[in-house]
């Protein structure tokens, strides 16, 4: 069983790409946090750019919005979930290293900022891409496509 959990993502076109490959991938639900956008506003009207960038994927993954990551991450730990920061950090280890967990919780950062302080130390572990050229990170839906099929393969 797979989870995801969007920390402050920004962009609705990388939402909507997640939730496309979130799909694909098997993801049982996914936790968009804080000002993450959603697949419908307030008014239960469909945001454009997630549903085009997810071709409709948004209206089969199911979802759920929260304010807090801590929150999200202590339902999911008193479901005998394993919450898992993708993360370039101390304690990250290699994803050629990582054993995925038979329950499992990813977390997607910020575009810019990653994966919250707070998130990090609520997490059961850190897992980071090896990266070989020149920059230190992948486009954030890039970077979920590689941790959700990573096991599948």
């Amino acid at each position: 069983m797979k989870f995801l959990v969007l920390e402050n993502i920004r962009s609705a076109h990388n939402v909507g790409a997640i939730f496309r490959t979130a799909d694909g991938a098997g993801v049982s639900k996914i936790f968009l946090v804080g000002y993450t956008p959603l697949p419908t506003d307030r008014f239960g009207r469909t945001q454009p750019e997630i549903k085009k960038t997810s071709l409709g994927a948004c209206e089969e993954v199911e979802w759920e919005h929260a304010d807090s990551s801590s929150a999200v991450i202590s339902a999911l730990k008193d479901k005998g979930v394993t919450i898992v920061a993708v993360e370039q950090d101390a304690s990250s280890v290699s994803l050629k290293d990582f054993n995925k967990p038979e329950k499992v919780a990813y977390i997607m950062g910020n575009e810019i900022d990653g994966v919250s302080e707070e998130s990090l130390q609520l997490s059961d572990a850190a897992v980071e891409i090896p990266m070989l050229g020149h920059k230190e990170s992948l486009n954030v839906s890039v970077a979920a496509g590689i941790i959700l099929y990573h096991d599948l393969v």
